[in-house]
């Protein structure tokens, strides 16, 4: 790997923050795009105008990802003086539509929970530890990373809300439901002594892609569509749902750790017949309005 790109990711981690998921997605992305073009740092605009074509069959969003890693990495040479001119202008500009995320119903998300109770009933460390896992990936809205990271100490003892560290290392204040606290007091009881993560394993923490495989293996015992099961979803089953229940954007924004509040609108969409009934009960010239209207115009 060049040290351009090597300096980029070293100023992405010191001072955007930026996790280390993130940094293997540039880094990835990155090395792509130089193994076509060989050294970036050296790249004219018609080099990187081949991209184009070599970049044709990938979606829009994947190649929209990766012309934004480009673009913020020659906008870091530029800013470092490493070279006076800024060659992205020549990289594809596709009109990628973020697509909205798989939806879990009420029902599904009962089904989902009456299993996992259910097997957490004789007291086995996995079904207890996964209730307490399904239970804050529902009842507070974490990330992948964030849940299975949670340091053991972060649990409040008295308190009903969790600090959570997330995306740039940003710090937050999520709830912790009376049934996500009670999953969680039964999994202290018999978790493992010693290590410094809520969700030992192995002297560190179970990982991201095991928490993906017990959800899904949950999902078949449960009788629903494992494709239709992972942590993303249940945190957009989460705001959705709190959503539905009237809840504010501006505070669901908070609670998932969304930058903009752009991505909370795309993540937290409604259904279209829950918006229609608020503006026929909840507009001014709509009919509950109109009884109170009249009564003005009398008094």
């Amino acid at each position: 790997m060049s040290a351009d790109i090597e300096n980029f990711l070293m100023m992405l981690a010191a001072e955007r923050g930026a996790a280390a998921n993130t940094l293997a997605a540039y880094r990835r992305d990155l090395e792509g795009a130089s193994a076509i073009l060989g050294d970036l740092g050296a790249a004219h605009t018609a080099d990187l105008a081949r991209l184009g074509s070599a970049w044709s069959d990938l979606a829009p969003a994947t190649l929209a990802r990766k012309a934004s890693a480009l673009r913020q990495f020659y906008g870091f040479l530029v800013d470092e003086g490493a070279r006076a001119d800024d060659p992205s202008s020549a990289l594809p500009r596709p009109i990628a539509r973020r697509p909205l995320p798989k939806i879990l119903s009420h029902d599904q998300i009962t089904q989902l929970f009456a299993r996992a109770e259910m097997e957490s009933q004789g007291g086995t460390a996995g079904p207890v530890r996964l209730l307490a896992l399904l239970e804050m990936l529902y009842g507070s809205g974490l990330r992948a990373t964030e849940l299975v990271s949670l340091p053991a100490a972060s649990l409040p003892r008295d308190a009903p809300l969790l600090t959570v560290t997330g995306k740039g290392d940003q710090a937050r204040l999520v709830p912790v439901s009376r049934r996500a606290r009670a999953a969680l007091d039964k999994w202290m009881e018999i978790r493992p002594d010693g290590g410094k993560f809520l969700f030992p394993s192995r002297g560190k923490h179970i990982s991201r892609v095991r928490l993906f495989q017990m959800l899904k293996e949950l999902a078949v015992r449960a009788d629903l569509p494992p494709e239709k099961i992972s942590p993303h979803v249940l945190r957009h089953a989460f705001a959705t749902h709190l959503l539905e229940g009237g809840a504010d954007l501006r505070v669901l924004q908070t609670l998932l750790g969304h930058a903009d509040i752009s991505t909370t609108q795309i993540y937290t969409h409604v259904d279209s017949a829950r918006l229609v009934t608020l503006v026929n009960e909840r507009h001014p010239l709509g009919p509950r309005a109109q009884p109170l209207a009249r009564k003005r115009e009398q008094d």
